[in-house]
């Protein structure tokens, strides 16, 4: 069964707790974790469980959605070896990194920047196929491109001839970033260009703007990242959608709860409780688009580095001043 709606991987955003709330709240059918690097050199199991925990539940969340670890590197024999591994921890699948736009990533020949490099493409998702069991797919993600569409379609040709069984197309090139818009028509002429499933990534904020990548791209399956983090219950307003209309959108007293459970999440990850702070302060910026009292709370906050004082304030002991 394809997953309609998959939950992007994000670095610093889309982690452990915020797949949990966000399979809990629902809607979600895949996750897919933040990259895992990988250098000259087996991975760290310890490293591995750090980022993706749900490897100690079966590759599960807490509500049983699936979570696919994603590789990051340019090296295809450690790429398949470290692929092998997660393979021989459960994984049921292994994703590929070919589109994160980070600087830092792009400077030690990972992410975006190899979609300068079909043939390095190729090279590595044969490899990785070849390390992994007949039954571990290999899926990849990437762009429109580095600094335009020149390759576009050779890189999709390249992951999809070398055992890709799907790719994820964020509809921008590297150069481009997160600005709007996505250019959602390329990605119908991707899907009609290779053999295997494709998934549209890219813009989808709403009901609205999911029916419309869907229209546009032809694809059946959607990938959803700041969009789902900014509407905790996109995913599920969009398969409640299908069945019985739109539904009413998460208000914001029904969402206390989710942000205090993931605080405590976060507490529980972060060794310096100077660092947790930020967590949620990052997560109340992208909430404020939807939420004006989202807005609100920040502002209130922006300046409060105790996470025992954030907490309080989280669960109403102490009143949020100015």
């Amino acid at each position: 069964m394809k997953h309609r709606i998959i939950l992007a991987p994000m670095e610093g955003l889309v982690d452990a707790p915020m797949r949990d709330i966000l399979t809990r709240i629902g809607g979600v059918d895949r996750c897919v974790s933040e990259f895992i690097r990988v250098t000259q050199g087996q991975l760290n199991i310890g490293s591995i469980r750090r980022i993706v925990p749900e490897s100690l539940h079966g590759w599960k969340t807490a509500t049983g959605v699936p979570v696919h670890p994603q590789l990051l590197g340019s090296d295809p024999h450690w790429l398949g070896h470290n692929a092998a591994l997660l393979a021989e921890l459960g994984a049921p699948a292994v994703d590929l990194n070919f589109g994160c736009p980070a600087k830092t990533v792009n400077r030690h020949r990972g992410g975006a920047t190899l979609l300068r490099e079909p043939d390095t493409l190729h090279q590595i998702v044969s490899a990785v196929r070849a390390a992994l069991p007949p039954d571990v797919p290999v899926t990849a993600k990437m762009r429109l491109g580095y600094s335009d569409t020149s390759q576009t379609l050779e890189c999709a040709d390249a992951l999809a001839c070398a055992g890709a069984a799907e790719i994820a197309v964020h509809a921008r090139t590297r150069e481009q970033g997160y600005k709007p818009p996505a250019d959602w028509e390329w990605l119908a002429r991707i899907r009609e260009a290779v053999s295997v499933p494709v998934v549209a990534n890219g813009d989808v904020t709403d009901l609205e703007s999911y029916r419309r990548i869907v229209e546009i791209s032809g694809c059946e399956q959607v990938m959803i990242g700041r969009g789902l983090v900014a509407c905790p219950d996109l995913a599920l307003r969009i398969q409640q959608s299908a069945l019985d209309g739109a539904g009413q959108a998460m208000s914001w007293s029904a969402l206390q709860p989710w942000m205090i459970d993931f605080y405590g999440q976060v507490r529980e990850r972060i060794v310096q409780d100077r660092h947790v702070p930020g967590r949620l302060k990052q997560w109340l910026v992208l909430l404020s688009g939807n939420y004006p009292e989202a807005r609100a709370l920040f502002d209130r906050i922006r300046r409060e580095t105790c996470a025992d004082v954030l907490q309080a304030i989280l669960t109403g002991r102490v009143p949020a001043v100015g």
